[in-house]
């Protein structure tokens, strides 16, 4: 006896789940409660036990599905005896075969044989006319609306090229020739509905003609793109734009009706992918065809102008004339503050920012810079607050490695780095420059003091190369020179915190008896929610605090 196992209710609102690993395979025998599937929700990852035992006939799912509940997973049959069974049966049926059943076999290959020589080229050289018919399109679909017709008479067409655009109720998707040759007839108009076995195109043809290709429905809103498939569409498109557009929000495919914009269905997957609504692309091809080549012009477009990077359901606002209102002057931004610009608001739009705020008490480390400031040789060992900072920051990297990571959205992985560089914000007339002091777990004091300066100088001067500015793995911005009491810094994708450094102020701090004048800093960590949890972002911060008012927790922790 053969069952089916179907995927059992996984809990309160959740319908399905992600496949991660396939624990068996056809053949298989297995017992009750033993594991069939790896899966994933959003809340745990968990093995499905069997409820069956048996021998497994078939696997119905595979690795990297997402499967619903009440779903087959397997088949098993119970007895191990069935086929043996059906095999047995099939035999007898073959025997009791009456001559009628013979005789309509041979009609059957006859017609086959018939239809396949006719499609052949004639003995005298003539060529075949092809009835290229609309093939079946899926369960219960018998009809589909013609939104694009993609060839016409006079053209040569190849094999597997687009003949027409169809759009079902669940899909949109481009029907393919099966020969190659010269399109003598289209019998298909735009805006028409053409039912399943209706005549799109009459093709003189030289070759031999198969069945039509079968339409596998392709539903963009809802199906995943393949690994592979991706690949071969982001190769299209360059490196920097792909790194540009990623702060597009994805939207859904907009309803396809009569008159929309003509485009494949892999360059509307394209432009949905890449946040752009595809009736907003101007076409270059025939009769207006939208290409992938015009996707990836408009995305680059819109990334040079100002709404290059505004979100979805924002639109752009002109803006207006200035003069009207009084005497301006335009001048243009500097190649830094470009880059800045272009790099800051790409950090905004693709973390979720969070801000956590605290103190830290230096009124003895103060005491002791000082003192130590004065017995420097050289201003450029002189110890600044910053120095201190980054020493502690580079341990406290190692007592939370989340926070010395990067997101992979590609992948869903997160990449851990093993190195502890840390980038230092410099206020230059150019712009905001962040150079890279490279080990700085490894450095003292001194060291750090003096390559923070001697990084500071190149970089007001205008003499950082470009692998000083590679490579940081956690950004220090100290504006405690300038003033302020707090600010909420931007986190310098693709590192996910920033420790934000204000102006320090005497407060008055209880110590269990009496309130006395503390020197207290304003510190700000802005963090990627995506990595970092609040209660982890907390705990960072109250780390670094801590190593600040006793620096033995360096010694000992970091």
């Amino acid at each position: 006896m053969s069952k089916e196992f179907k995927l059992p209710e996984l809990g309160e609102n959740i319908e399905s789940a992600d496949v991660i690993s396939v624990l068996v395979k056809a053949g298989d025998k297995i017992e009750k409660e033993q594991g069939v599937i790896e899966i994933e929700t959003d809340k745990a990852t968990v093995e499905v036990p069997s409820s069956v035992e048996g021998t497994i006939k078939e696997v119905l799912v595979k690795e990297g599905d997402k499967v619903k509940v009440g779903q087959v997973l397997i088949k098993v049959d119970e007895n191990g005896k069935e086929e043996e069974v059906k095999e047995e049966e099939k035999t007898e049926e073959k025997k009791k075969g009456t001559a009628k059943d013979g005789e309509a076999e041979k009609k059957e290959e006859e017609k086959i044989r018939h239809r396949r020589t006719e499609e052949k080229p004639k003995p005298n050289g003539e060529k075949n006319i092809v009835e290229m018919k609309l093939p079946e399109l899926g369960e219960n679909i018998e009809s589909a609306d013609v939104i694009g017709v993609l060839v016409k008479e006079g053209d040569q067409i190849e094999k597997d090229q687009g003949v027409i655009e169809i759009e079902t109720d669940k899909a949109t998707v481009e029907v393919p020739s099966n020969v190659s040759g010269k399109v003598l007839e289209v019998l298909v108009k735009e805006g028409t509905k053409a039912k399943v076995g209706d005549i799109l195109i009459k093709v003189e043809t030289s070759e031999e003609t198969g069945e039509v290709p079968e339409i596998k429905q392709e539903e963009p809103a809802k199906k995943e793109v393949s690994d592979e498939k991706k690949k071969e569409e982001e190769k299209r498109v360059s490196k920097e734009e792909i790194e540009t557009i990623q702060p597009f929000e994805k939207d859904e495919q907009p309803p396809i009706t009569k008159g929309a914009a003509p485009a494949a269905p892999s360059v509307r997957r394209l432009a949905r992918e890449l946040g752009v609504n595809i009736n907003d692309i101007p076409g270059t091809g025939p009769a207006g065809r939208i290409s992938l080549d015009d996707v990836k012009a408009f995305v680059k477009k819109l990334n040079e102008s100002a709404g290059g990077l505004i979100g979805k359901g924002i639109k752009k606002e002109e803006l207006p004339d200035f003069s009207k209102f009084g005497k301006i002057e335009r001048r243009q931004m500097t190649s830094i503050r470009q880059k800045t610009a272009q790099h800051l608001s790409y950090a905004w739009m693709t973390i979720p920012h969070v801000t956590q705020f605290d103190k830290a008490d230096i009124t003895e480390l103060e005491k002791v810079r000082k003192e130590m400031n004065q017995k420097a040789k050289d201003d450029k060992d002189k110890l600044t607050m910053t120095a201190f900072l980054a020493k502690v920051s580079a341990s406290a990297l190692k007592v939370f490695p989340q926070f010395n990571s990067s997101v992979d959205m590609e992948r869903n992985e997160i990449i851990y780095k093993k190195y502890f560089h840390i980038g230092i914000a410099v206020d230059t007339e150019h712009g905001l420059i962040v150079p890279v002091i490279r080990n700085a777990d490894l450095k003292n004091m001194t060291e750090l003091a003096r390559d923070i300066n001697n990084l500071a100088e190149k970089a007001r001067s205008r003499k950082t190369s470009l692998d000083d500015l590679q490579g940081a793995c956690f950004t220090i911005t100290n504006l405690g020179g300038i003033g302020g009491t707090a600010f909420s810094p931007i986190v310098n994708s693709p590192e996910v915190a920033i420790l934000g450094v204000s102006r320090g102020s005497y407060e008055p701090v209880y110590n269990g008896e009496e309130f006395e004048p503390r020197l207290m800093l304003p510190l700000s960590l802005s963090y990627d929610h995506r990595v970092i949890d609040g209660a982890d972002a907390a705990r960072f911060l109250r780390w670094v605090c801590k190593a600040i008012e006793n620096p033995m927790k360096l010694l000992v922790e970091g």
